[in-house]
């Protein structure tokens, strides 16, 4: 009779435990990161009486989650993926939108300087039209500025986003850790599976798998090792590895990403692969930095080619013509190691070759016994023998003859260049209209103000003055380089908004596959429901026959 009892009672605890589950199921449906529970029965051990084996009823082994790792190591890979190519598109669409605005952008304001330039050579008497030219510079230099400006702000706006991410990676990493050892202390006390901090776990590296490329390897005692990027361990059990932002050492308004608990180290953007965090890094070096020199570089192009003719000629009053434009030097930052802040490198522009500068900056660094001149665009290196040296129009130099391994420099001609040059005529008799050199090279006497042989060799710059592309020699009209370079933007924007599109399809399919196998159906909850209640009531009623026949047992025996 015992045994009637016994199988019953194991019926009434395996439905009460499916109800419960079930109800937490339900609960939890809209629960982020929740995988679906089921519990897991197994017959008891069966009795042999002699006749056969009586069956003893069940026990609930387990209640395990429904999660599949194959799914979960897709899912990340997808949010990673998603996240890179949403901060890129996000980013580089700003870009694109200043860039190509037809009202705002550099293109018309470069055509309205150069058509009061060539109204000025057509009437070069005329002070009214003289004017018009300094106040289309004027307004060419504002946009210039104003372009500058706009991308600077996107700069500190990548800074702040940097900062934000490497905060949320660091949170994440310490609540894994913490979860971590939460789930070895439970599994050490009942010998089962937490499995609502599992799953809380799970959710954090999805997360963290949205600010950085995340990979999970599971040891055995259920902990989870997180590598990070191109395989940094974040989380090591209990342990956590930190990251931190620095400002770059030739480049203290660029912040730069740390690794490392002590002594942390600056660590490249190729390390830093994948999630938000891998994309801002990546349009910040693969666009923001070339699009902000090679604006840089148009401008000093133009204003230095525009001054050289100008200087070839004779103003209004027939004196010599002077410079139009003031235009910046390149600026040198001394990197935060080197040892003796005395020692100084200096970059200047060579006079007459305008056309040979690149939109690239340069690192001059001291290494083995001797100075190299690195292109950081393409990483080309120039070995300096002696100095000063000339390489791309400019020419660098260094004010001190006792150099210490490692002295390194920053130069950058022309990413600040588009918002420094400044206008440096406010008379428009200054203005060099005629011809003081003639098509031979030889100097000639002032013709007087109605002259305007130099005023046209000045509007013809518009398609003669030459713009050095990158990777070649080979040069451009002013406004074919700013077609060439918003073309490549346009190109780039169009390409991650499909990248960012199809990595977003990704992820909802990869999600979805997720859901379909871990999530909670409340349909398929509803029926599992339903069906433990009847095996509750089941159970219930075989209780109560199994006390009925006890009782006739009593019965009998009185």
């Amino acid at each position: 009779m015992s045994s009637i009892f016994n199988i019953g009672k194991s019926a009434l605890t395996a439905a009460q435990i499916g109800i419960t589950t079930t109800g937490h199921n339900i609960a939890n449906a809209s629960t982020p990161g929740y995988n679906r529970q089921v519990i897991v029965q197994s017959a008891a051990q069966a009795q042999n009486w002699g006749y056969g084996y009586i069956g003893q009823g069940t026990n609930v082994s387990s209640i395990t989650r429904v999660y599949n790792d194959t799914l979960a190591k897709q899912m990340l890979s997808a949010t990673s993926s998603s996240g890179a190519s949403g901060a890129y598109y996000s980013n580089i669409s700003d870009i694109n939108s200043l860039l190509s605005d037809s009202s705002a952008g550099l293109g018309p304001v470069m055509t309205q300087f150069f058509s009061a330039v060539s109204a000025a050579a057509a009437n070069p008497g005329d002070i009214a039209t003289r004017q018009t030219v300094l106040s289309s510079a004027n307004s060419l230099l504002g946009r210039f500025g104003a372009v500058n400006d706009r991308l600077n702000d996107i700069r500190q706006s990548l800074n702040t986003q940097i900062s934000t991410s490497v905060d949320n990676i660091n949170s994440y990493a310490t609540q894994i850790s913490q979860l971590n050892a939460a789930i070895d202390k439970a599994r050490s006390t009942s010998g089962n599976p937490p499995n609502d901090l599992m799953d809380q776990r799970d959710l954090l590296v999805s997360q963290l798998s949205q600010e950085i490329k995340t990979t999970v390897v599971q040891q055995d005692d259920g902990s989870y090792n997180i590598l990070i990027g191109n395989g940094m361990p974040l989380v090591v059990g209990k342990e956590t590895y930190q990251l931190t932002t620095q400002p770059n050492p030739t480049d203290p308004g660029r912040l730069e990403v740390a690794y490392g608990n002590n002594n942390p180290k600056i660590i490249t953007g190729s390390t830093l692969a994948g999630g938000t965090l891998g994309g801002i890094i990546a349009f910040r070096s693969e666009t923001l930095d070339p699009v902000q020199n090679q604006i840089g570089q148009l401008a000093i192009t133009l204003a230095t080619q525009f001054n050289e003719q100008q200087q070839n000629g004779y103003d209004l009053n027939g004196d010599d013509g002077v410079a139009m434009f003031n235009i910046p030097q390149p600026v040198v930052t001394s990197s935060a190691y080197n040892t003796d802040p005395s020692k100084q490198a200096t970059a200047t522009f060579v006079a007459g070759q305008s056309s040979q500068l690149t939109s690239s900056d340069y690192t001059l660094k001291y290494t083995n016994g001797q100075y190299n001149i690195i292109r950081n665009s393409d990483k080309t290196v120039t070995p300096v023998t002696t100095l000063p040296i000339t390489v791309d129009g400019i020419e660098f130099n260094v004010n001190t003859s006792t150099p210490a391994e490692g002295d390194e420099y920053l130069i950058r001609p022309t990413q600040a260049a588009a918002g420094k040059i400044t206008l440096a005529l406010d008379n428009p008799e200054k203005l060099a209209l005629a011809e003081r050199i003639d098509k031979d090279g030889n100097l000639v006497a002032f013709k007087g103000p109605g002259d305007n042989g130099n005023g046209l060799k000045l509007a013809q710059l518009q398609d003669n003055g030459g713009v050095r592309l990158m990777g070649s020699n080979s040069t451009r009209s002013y406004t074919q380089a700013f077609a060439l370079m918003v073309s490549a933007v346009g190109t780039k924007t169009n390409e991650m908004m499909i990248t960012s599109k199809a990595d977003a399809a990704s992820l909802e399919a990869a999600n979805s596959a997720m859901q379909s196998e871990s999530g909670v159906n409340l349909d398929e909850e509803a029926a599992n429901l339903l069906r433990y209640q009847q095996a509750y009531q089941a159970a219930g009623k075989m209780m109560q026959i199994a006390s009925q026949m006890f009782d006739v047992l009593m019965q009998l025996g009185q």
